[in-house]
């Protein structure tokens, strides 16, 4: 496990493979393998280690990941999605290799919401990956948070191949000009709003995740909370992204790691990704 910590040190630093991410993960699956480290729990201990602490306050009470979403948030700009709604549904095809890894998981024999919380791998978006995991597979978190971030670290390797398999030439040459067209406030502000509350009446379920990345838009567009729009673009992310990658690593302890269904949610992870853009790919077509 240290050297998969070292590993990820690298992939961050040389490789520049989400360094926010994966340079904190690194070093927390070092730290957590050192046998009586005082930053985990001990066995028969009643002091709780720093990194138990900090995973009960922020991950399983799903606060870490939902205050990404904030910032997230803040990052959006739905102008050109909302120009163009019907692109709405090549996001929505694109989600396909969720469900076809959460089919291909259970026929290997995990259970219905492990499957689901490996299959979201393929959403391409770690703290969603880390949100579901919590609240359906917790024992998985580790796996699945290195899986996640590691095949988003590599989407400019993985798409060109999955791209090549469905496309001819002559498509890949296909340029498609821009004609940006100005999007109202209004509707800009009336976008996170309506968004939330129709999420509110389908999956209420939901509402965590997509009212705080609602929240963070809505500060981004109103046009009056600037400020805080910058905060949440980039103190809040930076912060809660350094305490998320140091917290992920309780998870990520040789006994929880190194078995084959690591191995299997790895392969799997590669899967919901080469088969997300397949399905948005051939859906355009």
């Amino acid at each position: 496990m240290m050297t998969i910590g070292l590993i990820l040190i690298y992939l961050g630093i040389k490789k520049e493979y989400e360094p926010t991410l994966l340079v904190p993960m690194g070093l927390g699956a070092i730290l957590v393998n050192f046998p009586n480290s005082g930053l985990v729990t001990q066995a028969g201990s009643e002091v709780k280690g720093a990194l138990n602490v900090l995973f009960e306050f922020g991950i399983e009470t799903e606060l870490f990941p939902l205050l990404i979403f904030i910032g997230i948030g803040a990052m959006i700009d739905f102008g050109p999605l909302l120009q163009n709604p019907f692109m709405f549904l090549f996001g929505a095809a694109a989600q396909f290799g969720i469900f076809f890894t959460i089919i291909l998981a259970v026929l290997f024999g995990f259970d219905l919401e492990a499957a689901a919380s490996i299959g979201i791998i393929g959403a391409a978006d770690g703290p969603t990956s880390i949100l579901v995991a919590i609240a359906l597979a917790p024992e998985l978190l580790g796996p699945i948070t290195v899986a996640a971030y590691s095949y988003m670290a590599l989407v400019p390797i993985i798409q060109p191949f999955a791209i090549k398999l469905v496309t001819t030439e002559a498509e890949r040459k296909i340029r498609m000009p821009y004609k940006a067209s100005q999007v109202s406030r209004m509707t800009l502000i009336l976008f996170p709003i309506i968004v939330t509350i129709v999420a509110g009446f389908i999956a209420p379920a939901s509402l965590p995740l997509v009212g705080f990345l609602m929240f963070g838009n809505l500060l981004r567009e109103c046009g009056v909370l600037n400020r805080l729009s910058q905060t949440a673009q980039n103190e809040l992310v930076n912060l809660v992204s350094i305490l998320l990658g140091l917290t992920i690593s309780v998870k990520m302890t040789a006994e929880q790691f190194l078995n084959i269904q690591t191995l299997m949610i790895i392969a799997f992870g590669l899967v919901a990704f080469i088969m997300d853009t397949i399905g948005g790919v051939l859906f355009a077509k």
